[in-house]
């Protein structure tokens, strides 16, 4: 009888695969075991996450007379508009916005500056006696704010500058004419100027230099002051300091952005919120004020209920296309 044939030792490759399931099977084992205690770890009942989202301020803009249309101001009497530029540059950097209405009554306009964090005046064309007496007031308001040690920015564009400069000298003729419509042109920093806590202050060394050297601010308007007569100017050389010069098309000087020398108060005669070319580095220019801005807001203690402030947000309001240019608005009236 032959033998029966001997049970053959087992392959190198089934050994191979007895050690590879032993592996895997202990790799499983410790891996669930991590996991375990990973779950533990994370189902901790007393575990705190101390994760806080940053406070997102509340910008109230002024409203401007009229309804936007073709850049007029008087074609629509009762209406005022806020260019959506405006409203898009706040919020890039994380801020909400309240409008302000000119022309609503003065204590519902109160209660919304009660709701807000900092003001900005826009650009735009009129200087009317209502207009002009809102932007003083509510100029005053800032100040009274300040004063009492609530920090309450305020940053003026354009028809804002020279509103401002009329209130703070106290001369409502105090502006000179300048070709700057629709100008794109460098910003020239005052010698030895401090830029510690002014717009300027976080920019990039590169940045700054190239604004000085490359048309990166938009310009559009056809008044302004000049450097010599802001000087000469008391009051306003009182209350602010010159960052910033710029040329027309004729290559007259005129100041081109101011910063307060005791108040978060920052005039610009240019439009950050408006880039002058499609480029990186006018982005980055508008960007860096934006922040600026939100994070002076930030700075202010006013937290006021939030179901107030939801209801009188701008984003409750619809915005339309009006002018030529198809400019994007916000219409009041």
């Amino acid at each position: 009888m032959a033998p029966p044939n001997p049970t053959p030792p087992p392959s190198d490759s089934a050994a191979s695969n007895s050690d590879n399931s032993n592996t895997s099977s202990s790799s499983s084992i410790a891996a669930a075991a991590f996991s375990s205690k990973m779950l533990k770890c994370l189902w901790i009942p007393k575990l705190k996450f101390k994760c806080k989202f940053k406070f997102s301020p509340v910008i109230g803009i002024l409203s401007h007379p009229g309804d936007g249309n073709s850049g007029k101001f008087n074609n629509a009497p009762s209406a005022s508009y806020i260019a959506a530029s405006y409203v898009k540059f706040v919020e890039s950097a994380g801020a909400r916005v309240i409008p302000l209405i000119y022309n609503e009554p003065s204590e519902l306009r109160k209660e919304k500056l009660n709701l807000v964090n900092g003001v900005i005046f826009t650009g735009g064309r009129s200087k009317k006696t209502s207009y002009f007496d809102v932007v003083e007031s509510i100029f005053e308001y800032v100040l009274r704010k300040n004063n009492a040690g609530n920090h309450f920015p305020l940053l003026a564009i354009c028809l804002g500058f020279e509103l401002l400069a009329m209130v703070v000298s106290e001369n409502k003729n105090i502006l000179e004419k300048f070709d700057a419509k629709n100008q794109a042109s460098t910003l020239k920093f005052t010698k030895n100027i401090n830029l510690n806590g002014t717009l300027f202050q976080s920019f990039p060394p590169d940045l700054l230099e190239k604004l000085s050297t490359k048309c990166l601010a938009k310009q559009n308007h056809s008044y302004g002051i000049s450097p010599e007569k802001f000087r000469k100017t008391k009051s306003l050389r009182r209350f602010f300091k010159i960052l910033t010069t710029s040329a027309d098309k004729k290559n007259k000087d005129y100041v081109s952005t101011v910063q307060a020398h005791k108040y978060p108060v920052t005039a610009v005669q240019w439009h950050p919120e408006k880039i002058a070319y499609d480029s990186g580095l006018s982005v980055q220019v508008s960007k860096q004020v934006a922040n600026f801005f939100v994070r002076e807001a930030r700075m202010s203690k006013n937290r006021p209920s939030s179901r107030k402030v939801q209801a009188n947000l701008i984003r409750n309001c619809r915005h339309t296309i009006r002018g030529n240019a198809g400019k994007e608005v916000y219409i009041f009236s």
